[in-house]
């Protein structure tokens, strides 16, 4: 057989960029990418052109200016003499506390609609099945407005909880008071307060520190406990109970810190015309996570329920062969080997939960489009700056959700030998 030196790898030509398979992608590539690049040049000197014949600069030095408006709920100091950039993080503070307060609740609601949808009981069944074609069938926007109207018609003043035969009484062991202009639920207290390290106007509680040192201490020991366990495994065959040992270490060291600084709830009470030394939820907010966890959880409960079903019928069964009841069968052999359907539309729905956050201009809840995408905007006149930031945010947001949802769907994904 005759052999042709380079005849495996020719010189490079020119039209080997446009005729060869191994370039022609590349070449494809770097085509579509300067074309994407010339046309966002174009829009962003177009935009400026245009902002410029209307006498305006690109500038974001607005940020820094008194602000002038107040946001009821706030999750660190702010008042109507701080500037944009600080009532920007306020509302960016608002935004994920709704965000991940939804996401969790929506969470626990869509699992248990998913699974209960597949009970064999009927009634539960079908009930599971109007909640999920109700919900997810109407938009997000008309059930805020519902819950809204709820919450205002019907709840009661707060001063109907006044006196010995008060027309309407509190719940969940006298610890909350809905009211149609805000829900009073109760605050923590400490009997033995540690201090707190000063940063700025904010305040961090020592206590919060040891708390938080103590739940990573547990992670770690977690992590090392399940190593050698695995190690025993290996070497044995068998693999020793570890749940004791990891129940304590999540359970007694805080159990510990909150006995010694004797932290404990302090109930709302009615003093005046409004309820004090608890905490008052302004009903935009509770109105607005509540429609989100439903909304979003009816979602939830359709993933959770095909994930259910893309698992083996002979799983079940199998479990079953081994003496396991249904419910453990469900958490031990069902549920996660579902998570490895579930886990990827999951994403998506956290995703449009923190997007549809931004509908919270509806009930008047300042979160970050109430803030900098509303009366910033309005007060400025920025609105380029404003909506570039903006949707800046909203895409870094995202970007950091799914990243770390990837990150657990790698860790839960079925690895071949």
């Amino acid at each position: 057989m005759v052999t042709y030196p380079g005849a495996d790898h020719p010189p490079f030509r020119w039209s080997m960029l446009v005729y060869d398979r191994r370039y022609r992608s590349l070449t494809l590539q770097a085509v579509v990418f300067i074309l994407v690049m010339l046309l966002a040049a174009w829009l962003i000197d177009n935009t400026l052109r245009n902002l410029s014949d209307l006498g305006k600069t690109l500038s974001f030095d607005f940020l820094f200016r008194r602000a002038g408006y107040d946001i009821p709920q706030q999750l660190i100091p702010y008042n109507s003499d701080d500037t944009h950039l600080r009532a920007t993080v306020v509302g960016l503070l608002n935004t994920l506390l709704v965000s991940v307060l939804g996401c969790a609740a929506a969470t626990v609601v869509g699992v248990v609609a998913g699974v209960l949808r597949l009970s064999s009981n009927w009634l539960i069944a079908r009930l599971m099945t109007v909640y999920v074609e109700v919900f997810r069938n109407i938009p997000v926007l008309l059930w805020i407005l519902v819950s809204l109207a709820i919450f205002t018609e019907i709840m009661p003043p707060p001063n109907a909880y006044r006196g010995e035969n008060p027309a309407a009484g509190m719940i969940l062991f006298d610890m909350v008071a809905p009211t149609n202009r805000y829900t009073a639920i109760p605050s923590i207290g400490m009997t033995n307060p540690p201090g707190t390290i000063a940063l700025g106007r904010e305040a961090v509680s020592w206590a919060f520190v040891a708390y938080v040192a103590v739940l990573a201490a547990a992670l770690v020991g977690h992590r090392l406990l399940k190593r050698r366990a695995r190690r025993i495994q290996d070497t044995t065959g068998r693999r020793p109970a570890t749940w004791w040992i990891t129940a304590a270490m999540f359970l007694l060291p805080p159990l510990a810190l909150t006995w010694y600084f004797g932290l404990h709830l302090i109930p709302p009470v009615l003093r005046g015309f409004n309820f004090a030394d608890g905490i008052n939820l302004d009903n935009s907010l509770v109105v607005l996570w509540l429609a989100l966890t439903l909304y979003t959880g009816a979602f939830i409960a359709e993933i959770v329920r095909g994930g259910i079903l893309a698992v083996s019928k002979g799983q079940t069964e199998a479990a079953y062969a081994l003496g396991l009841r249904p419910r453990r069968t469900m958490s031990l052999v069902i549920l996660p080997q579902a998570l490895r359907v579930i886990i990827p539309p999951l994403i998506s729905q956290y995703l449009n939960l923190t997007k549809n956050s931004s509908l919270a201009i509806a009930v008047g809840y300042m979160d970050l489009r109430g803030t900098l995408g509303g009366t910033t905007l309005n007060q400025t006149g920025r609105e380029m700056e404003c909506m570039v930031l903006m949707m800046g945010i909203y895409l870094l947001l995202s970007l950091l959700i799914s990243g770390g949802m990837n990150l657990f769907n790698a860790r839960v994904r079925l690895r071949e030998r």
